[in-house]
C-alpha cells in the first residue's frame, strides 16, 4: 500500500551533519544569512549551522534576516482562520494528547451535521471565512463518510455577509482514493503533523491504534498529493523530541516533497507541547523548548523554506505570537477552540490542550492592526486555482504580492464592514488608508478599486 524508503528520514545523517556544524564561526554564521537573504532556501548544513546559534548578536542577525525574508515575501499581512473540532473520538493512545483512548477525564463528543452547521455560523457571525476542520482519528458509525459530509456541511451555511470559503482538514491519514474524495469536496489544505520524527520517541509516545505506524503516516502527505491536492501542510510536536532534530528531519521530508513533486509543504505548523487533560507528558515535555529557542525556530524556518506560509496556533500566549510575527510568522488562529461543540458551548476540560491566547476575534484583529499588520481572510488564490506550483511561480519572483497586498485589504475592509467593533473599525481604516498611502504601481491601483468596492457595499472581491 505504500513504500517507504528506508533512508527517507536519515537519522545519521541529521546527526551527522548536527556534529559537523555545531560551532560555526561567525563568519560562517555571516554567510549562511546572506544566502538565506537571497531567498532561494537553504540546505540540511546550512540549517545545522543556525541551529548551532546561541550568542545574542548572532542571534538578532538571525531574527532581523527572517524580519526581512519575512516581510519581503508577504508584507505586513497574516492570515486569520479557525479550528473546527467535529470530533473527539480517537482510536490511538498518544500519551501527550487529551484525546487519546483511555483517557476517562473529557467527555466524548462527534458532532451531528446540524450541529457543525450551527458552530459554523457562530464562526461566519464573527467574521471567519476559513476554518481547519480537525477531528479525532476515529469516527461515528459513517466512518470516513462523516468527514465527507462534515465539509459540506461547514460549506453550506451562508448568511447576509458570510460563508466560510474555504475548508481545511486535519484527519487521519487517508489512502489516495480517499485524498481524491476530500479533493471533490473542495478542500483547501491537507495537513498532518509526523508529532517526531524520531522513530524511537515515536514508538514510545505512540502505544496504541493505528498512529503507532510511523510509515503509513509519514508517507500521508506523498499520498495527499499523489491523489492530486496541490497544498499540503507539515508541522512537529515540539517538545517530544530534541529540536535540533526535528527540524532537521522535517527538512530531509521537505526535500523529498520537493524532489517527487516539484513544489513543498504550502503550510509549516510550529505547536509547542502545552498541557492537557489527564496526561503528565504535556505538561512535563520531555525535550522542553524555551522561549528564545521557539524564537529561533520560528526564524530558521522562515529562511530555510522562505516561500511557506508558518501557521501559530492560540497554544501560544498574545506575547509570544506578537513576537513571531516579525520572525516568519504569517498565519495565525484566532478565538480558538480545542473541543467539539466549544463556538456554541464552551467545554474547556474536552479541549485537546491547553490555549495560551483565549481573546477574542476582534481583540485580536484590533491588536494586530495596531502593530501595523494587515489581518486577511483572503481565499483568492485557492479559488482561482493559483496553488501548488502555480503558487510558487508566482511567490519566488515576488509578484504574489500584486495578488495578495489588494485581496489581503479588501478582505480586512469586508471583516470591518460586517463584523468589527466601533474601536476596531477605527484602528482598521486607518490602518488600510497609511498602507495604501505606501503602496505604488498596480498594486496600489488594485488595492483603491477592492477597497472601494467593498465600501460601495460589495462582498467577496478580489483578483
Amino acid at each position: 500500500m505504500y513504500n517507504v524508503p528506508a533512508d527517507f528520514i536519515n537519522e545519521a545523517k541529521v546527526w551527522e551533519t548536527l556534529e559537523q556544524n555545531k560551532n560555526p564561526e561567525p563568519a560562517q554564521i555571516k554567510e549562511v544569512l546572506a544566502k538565506a537573504a537571497e531567498m532561494k532556501g537553504l540546505n540540511l548544513a546550512d540549517v545545522a549551522v543556525l541551529t548551532s546559534i546561541s550568542d545574542p548578536e548572532m542571534l538578532g542577525e538571525l531574527f532581523n534576516t527572517a524580519n526581512t525574508v519575512k516581510e519581503t515575501i508577504y508584507g505586513k499581512r497574516l492570515v486569520l482562520f479557525a479550528p473546527l473540532y467535529i470530533s473527539n473520538l480517537c482510536a490511538n493512545e498518544c500519551l501527550y494528547c487529551a484525546f487519546r483512548a483511555t483517557n476517562k477525564e473529557i467527555d466524548r463528543h462527534a458532532l451531528s451535521q446540524e450541529h457543525i452547521a450551527r458552530e459554523t455560523e457562530v464562526l461566519i457571525n464573527q467574521g471567519h471565512k476559513r476554518v481547519l476542520l480537525v477531528a479525532g482519528e476515529s469516527y461515528p458509525k459513517k466512518g470516513f463518510d462523516y468527514v465527507l459530509e462534515a465539509i459540506r456541511s461547514v460549506y453550506s451555511v451562508k448568511n447576509e455577509h458570510g460563508e466560510i470559503r474555504r475548508v481545511n482538514i486535519n484527519v487521519a491519514p487517508l489512502t489516495v482514493d480517499e485524498f481524491k474524495q476530500v479533493k471533490a469536496e473542495g478542500i483547501g489544505t491537507y495537513q498532518i503533523f509526523q508529532e517526531t520524527y524520531h522513530r524511537e520517541t515515536y514508538q514510545k509516545v505512540h502505544v496504541g491504534g493505528k498512529k503507532r505506524d510511523y510509515n503509513w503516516r509519514v508517507w500521508a502527505l506523498h499520498r495527499a498529493m499523489e491523489a492530486g491536492i496541490d497544498d499540503v501542510g507539515i508541522g512537529v510536536l515540539f517538545g517530544l523530541f530534541d529540536y535540533r532534530f526535528e527540524i532537521m528531519a522535517m527538512m530531509q521530508h521537505i526535500f523529498e516533497l520537493e524532489d517527487k513533486f516539484g513544489v513543498g509543504p504550502h503550510t509549516i505548523s510550529v505547536p509547542r507541547m502545552e498541557p492537557a487533560t489527564n496526561s503528565d507528558m504535556a505538561s512535563h515535555p520531555p525535550f522542553p523548548v524555551s522561549d528564545i529557542d521557539f524564537r529561533k525556530i520560528v526564524a530558521i524556518l522562515r529562511l530555510a523554506v522562505p516561500y511557506t506560509g508558518i501557521i501559530m496556533s492560540t497554544r501560544e500566549t498574545a506575547k509570544m505570537r506578537r513576537d513571531t510575527f516579525a520572525l516568519g510568522v504569517s498565519q495565525i488562529s484566532a478565538g480558538s477552540k480545542t473541543n467539539p461543540g466549544g463556538y456554541e458551548e464552551d467545554d474547556a476540560i474536552s479541549g485537546q490542550f491547553s490555549l495560551g491566547d483565549h481573546r477574542p476575534l476582534d481583540e485580536v484583529i484590533r491588536d494586530v492592526a495596531s502593530m501595523g499588520y494587515i489581518p486577511s481572510f483572503c481565499t483568492a488564490c485557492y479559488r482561482m486555482g493559483r496553488t501548488g506550483q502555480d503558487f510558487m511561480d508566482l511567490a519566488k519572483p515576488g509578484d504574489i504580492r500584486l495578488h495578495c497586498a489588494p485581496n489581503g485589504l479588501s478582505s480586512f475592509k469586508e471583516y470591518l464592514q460586517n463584523y468589527a467593533s466601533p474601536e476596531t473599525r477605527e484602528i482598521g481604516d486607518q490602518l488600510i488608508r497609511e498602507t495604501i498611502a505606501g503602496m505604488s504601481g498596480i498594486a496600489r491601483q488594485r488595492a483603491e478599486k477592492l477597497v472601494k468596492r467593498v465600501e460601495a457595499g460589495r462582498d467577496d472581491v478580489y483578483c
